[in-house]
């Protein structure tokens, strides 16, 4: 009789990434993935610590799938992710209850840290493949492709580097088998990410690649949406804008994390951008792509951020229209150079601003809103009563609740619309309200 393994994964879409390939490894070794934490006989949480909330949210379910251990309800337990590279091997010791850990360079190993053959497993960095094995986690119509993992980037507030090495790209030709596997699984949107996907192919070819990649994918049958994620603004050339804008398969949306806009913050965050190249880069983007859709996250309460520093983001942010906004509150990361700058802010002050900025937000959404009433929007179907449009990316931005009208005519073949719409297919809706990042509307 098999093993019913419970995953749970943390964090960000790369680290689902990774758990899909620990899916997969597991999946061949005789184990049976369950979505029922109840029916397992083994627990495996895949965590994240890139901010000190995570590391706490990572060791909640750690204990939490400790006590369930005691009980009796699960016989092992296994923990993979970000928080076995910060921990190192302490993390045995902190929780000896753990019965394998492996790290982000061993994902090929886990039943082997689970059979007991070698308890904790973390090798150094190795250049990145594409995974022999993997399962998707994901809706069958969606998945996450990662392009590259790692970043040289060096901004002062994170610990990636620290967690995840210098950057590393996957062969451009095993990216592309494996979107070509993704699509040929049913998958009719992908989203290309990594730390930073602007910089792929760097360190193998010495020059970004990332142009020839999305030329390469878009060739692929069965692919509808190509979305791109993580992008650096100073790394966007003229010739994905351009390829943006002639290939309608490429999504109009950029995800690209500016962090804040006033010069002062961005020098002490060790960011390459400035004020003006960042109104440059958005300026063009437009040119370009005039109905793109913009993602971004802002970090306030950076050490040193004064309250004009703080001003100029708000203004920012009320100007420039951002369809969807991440807002968080500077974290003080241990290892970091940013946790040894002076002046920093006090907790109180940095949800003060974290919450005004998400109000400034909540204003520019409004008006988005107002704007969408009455227009008809392709909206693909991630259940029968919601979906998205291109402006939004999976289970990241807003939604579109969505309504059949009982004995409606379809406009393109006449005929009663009677069943309702299933999960990744493609239908037009005409917006009759919205709230916040809730859109809701009828089929047309």
């Amino acid at each position: 009789m098999s093993k019913k393994v419970f995953i749970i994964s943390l964090g960000c879409p790369k680290n689902l990434t990774d758990a899909e390939v620990l899916a997969g490894q597991l999946a061949s070794a005789g184990y049976e993935l369950t979505t029922d934490e109840a029916q397992a006989d083994v627990a495996l949480i895949n965590t994240c610590a890139f901010l000190n909330s995570a590391v706490k949210e990572s060791e909640a379910e750690i204990k939490r799938f400790i006590s369930l251990k005691k009980r009796g309800k699960i016989s092992k337990i296994a923990v993979t992710g970000c928080l076995v590279e910060r921990e190192k091997d302490l993390l045995l010791k902190k929780f000896p209850q753990i019965d394998a850990v492996a790290g982000i360079n061993a994902l090929d190993r886990i039943n082997s840290a689970l059979s007991g053959g070698n308890r904790c497993i973390l090798p150094a960095t190795i250049p990145l493949t594409a995974p022999k094995l993997k399962l998707r986690l994901t809706a069958p119509h969606t998945a996450y492709l990662k392009a590259a993992d790692g970043c040289d980037n060096r901004c002062s507030y994170c610990a990636i580097p620290m967690i995840r090495g210098r950057f590393r790209s996957k062969p451009l030709e095993e990216v592309v088998e494996e979107a070509r596997d993704l699509a040929a699984s049913g998958a009719r949107e992908i989203s290309l990410i990594a730390q930073d996907t602007t910089s792929y192919g760097m360190d193998l070819y010495g020059r970004p690649r990332l142009y020839e990649l999305l030329k390469k994918v878009l060739k692929l049958d069965g692919l509808d949406w190509l979305r791109l994620m993580y992008v650096y603004p100073e790394k966007l050339s003229p010739e994905i804008l351009k390829l943006m804008r002639d290939q309608d398969r490429i999504c109009h949306y950029l995800d690209m994390p500016l962090q804040h806009i006033s010069d002062n913050v961005l020098k002490k965050m060790n960011r390459r951008s400035t004020q003006s190249s960042i109104r440059a880069k958005l300026a063009s983007i437009r040119k370009f792509v005039p109905d793109i859709a913009f993602r971004t996250n802002f970090i306030v309460g950076f050490p040193g951020e004064t309250e004009k520093d703080f001003n100029e983001l708000s203004e920012f942010v009320a100007e420039t229209g951002f369809d969807n906004v991440g807002v968080f509150a500077y974290s003080r990361e241990p290892g970091t150079p940013a946790a040894k700058l002076s002046g920093q802010v006090p907790e109180k002050v940095k949800i003060e601003r974290m919450n005004a900025l998400i109000s400034v937000q909540s204003v520019v959404v409004d008006a988005k809103n107002a704007a969408m009433i009455g227009k008809t929007l392709k909206v693909l179907m991630d259940s029968v009563d919601f979906g998205r449009t291109f402006r939004d990316a999976p289970e990241i931005d807003g939604k579109v609740q969505v309504t059949q009208v009982t004995g409606h005519k379809s406009q393109v073949t006449g005929r009663k619309l009677s069943a309702r719409p299933k999960a990744g297919e493609f239908v037009n809706v005409k917006i009759t309200g919205a709230t916040g990042y809730l859109r809701r509307g009828t089929i047309v």
